[in-house]
């Protein structure tokens, strides 16, 4: 062992150690390790940035903006409302937000895919009676299997489809994931719907919603001549909502008000009184294709440079707000802000926004240039709320962004157009065409990732220069020496399992990937379904709740135990590889 590989041992090994500490946040660790092997000397200067160049990080960064904008379609969520309130079986119920979370997974980022079925889980856990966490933590685990599916679908397939095109010239492409990935989580997803019964019941933690204890907020929503809710009855419309949102008036013409009775007709330019929580109402609005009130004003006096939002803030006991009423108040004329919704906790409004009397305590949703918003609310004497998701009044259109990705995903399957070209192009589209604003895309863009993975490239770059990969792949050689060519495809993909936990699932590709493909040569092997083993055991963290970020998200919502993970996770781990190990060499040979 030459003295260079023994320091970019110790890189890593210190790396390692970092991570599993876990004190340091993994970007930072990641920096470490870049100005520890530049002090080194092991990585040469002119390389120590070369990984933020790469076009990995391209691809991960743009495929975070597009994945963000179908995320805020909200079409899988829509679909799923038709179904969900006619399913009562547990088993079911499980099988249909652990498949849809599955398949959406491979097409959006695992976690926004979790993060869009959240509240439907907790939908249906309330309706059956049960407590969320017999949903929360088998969804988390459908989500790791579903982004094993495409290349898009989980970082780790990116990487390791940049490392098979270093070493045979071409890379792997949208779809070659899928066949192994697909029987893995077809069998996951009917895994999970029968063993969900070894997780204790938890009760879960309080949402922000349910500590912040605000219910019900009324707005005004304008049904437009293409509404679909058009011409048919306010009892229909009143399934369509799935009875989340009441109407609690309806106006007409010249402010005709009518009472809100099931078989009464809707008509074009009838004003809707909807009270609701904020998700519910949005959901509604976006159901029905309605136009929420003053969102078209926003629009039309905004700059192209405005960047326009939401906040939600309490009337404060000195606001002069209090005692007035919005349309007195003239808020956008004299304040370039618009009333959204109001909530008064323990009031049911039937009045028209404008004509409600503020009262001290009363929670706003405002909307306008939100670089302005703090200043607003300073004048007006209110006060903002904790920072919550709140997109009502960013209703998106469905199809653009849906179109978008299928063209990129259709150029890149086919070949014309190489991924990261695709991608980048496709992220740009999402922000042109409005389906997301500049903000949302910048803050979409997950960047302690983008900034570990330029960090760790040239690092792990180090460890192939030096000729440390040949060296770790030999003693693995050693090792299976005694096994045959099934058991030595198994060794790496618990190698990748066991190493996940206690680093990123994308570093684990870039330390195990080399290592495995050198692994695979010394054996006579081709490298294809060593590094296809690769992705798949770092992508399929089951046992903790901090390997992955799906895994996190559910811990607090579902009151999880550390030890509740491997309950669940271990006997599902065992299953990917007795199931994966014959399905890559089935599809890829060796």
């Amino acid at each position: 062992m030459t003295s260079d590989q023994i320091l970019s041992f110790l890189v890593v090994g210190g790396m390692m150690l970092l991570f599993i500490w876990g004190r340091l946040r993994y970007d930072l660790v990641a920096i470490i390790a870049l100005i520890a092997a530049l002090a080194l000397g092991i990585v040469p200067y002119e390389e120590a940035f070369t990984g933020f160049s790469d076009e990995i990080v391209v691809i991960v960064g743009s495929a975070l903006v597009v994945s963000a904008a179908v995320a805020r379609t909200g079409i899988m969520e829509a679909i799923l409302q038709l179904v969900a309130p006619r399913v009562r079986a547990v088993p079911v119920q499980l099988v249909l937000l652990v498949g849809t979370v599955t398949v959406l997974s491979a097409f959006v980022k695992n976690i926004g895919a979790l993060a869009i079925m959240l509240p439907i889980a907790f939908q249906m856990a309330k309706r059956s009676h049960v407590s969320p966490s017999v949903f929360l933590m088998p969804m988390a685990f459908g989500s790791l299997l579903g982004g094993l599916m495409t290349l898009i679908g989980t970082s780790p397939n990116i990487i390791v489809s940049r490392l098979r095109e270093e070493m045979t010239g071409e890379p792997f492409r949208m779809f070659d994931f899928t066949p192994v990935a697909l029987g893995l989580s077809v069998l996951g997803v009917g895994f999970l719907a029968l063993a969900y019964r070894l997780l204790p019941e938890r009760r879960g933690a309080a949402t922000m919603n349910e500590a912040l204890d605000i219910k019900d907020y009324i707005t005004e929503a304008k049904v437009l001549p293409e509404s679909v809710v058009a011409g048919t009855s306010l009892g229909s419309l009143n399934e369509r909502f799935d009875h989340e949102v009441k109407v609690t008036g309806l106006i007409r013409g010249a402010g005709h008000r009518l009472s809100p009775l099931p078989d009464l007709r809707l008509e074009a330019d009838d004003l809707l009184l909807l009270q609701g929580e904020p998700e519910a109402l949005e959901r509604a609005v976006k159901r029905a294709e309605l136009e929420l009130e003053g969102r078209r004003r926003i629009a039309e006096g905004s700059n192209s440079d405005d960047e326009i939002g939401s906040i939600e803030a309490v009337v404060g006991p000195r606001s002069f707000l209090a005692g007035q009423s919005a349309g007195r108040l003239a808020l956008y004329d004299s304040y370039e802000v618009n009333l959204l919704a109001v909530s008064r906790s323990g009031q049911r409004f039937t009045e028209r926004l404008r004509d409600i009397t503020l009262q001290g305590g009363d929670v706003l949703l405002l909307k306008g240039n939100l670089a302005r918003l703090p200043e607003r609310l300073k004048e007006l004497g209110c006060l903002p709320l904790a920072k919550r998701e709140l997109r009502l009044g960013n209703v998106r259109s469905s199809l653009v962004p849906v179109a978008i990705l299928a063209l990129a995903m259709g150029l890149t399957a086919v070949g014309l157009v190489p991924v990261a070209v695709a991608f980048f192009t496709a992220a740009g589209a999402m922000v042109v065409t409005g389906a997301l604003s500049l903000r949302e895309a910048y803050d979409s863009v997950e960047w302690p990732i983008l900034v570990m993975l330029g960090a760790l490239i040239p690092v792990s770059a180090s460890i192939h220069a030096t000729g440390g990969t040949e060296l770790i792949a030999g003693w693995l050689s050693m090792a299976a020496n005694m096994l045959p060519a099934w058991g030595a495809l198994a060794l790496i993909m618990v190698a990748g399992m066991a190493v996940t936990p206690f680093l990123n699932n994308a570093a684990t590709v870039l330390v195990m990937g080399p290592i495995a493909a050198s692994f695979a040569t010394q054996l006579g092997y081709r490298p294809d379904a060593f590094l296809m083993a690769v992705a798949i055991g770092a992508g399929c963290d089951f046992l903790t709740p901090i390997g992955h970020q799906c895994n996190t998200l559910v811990l607090g919502p579902g009151g999880y135990r550390f030890g509740d993970y491997a309950r669940l996770g271990a006997p599902l781990s065992l299953l990917v590889v007795l199931v994966g190990v014959p399905l890559i060499i089935l599809v890829w040979g060796l």
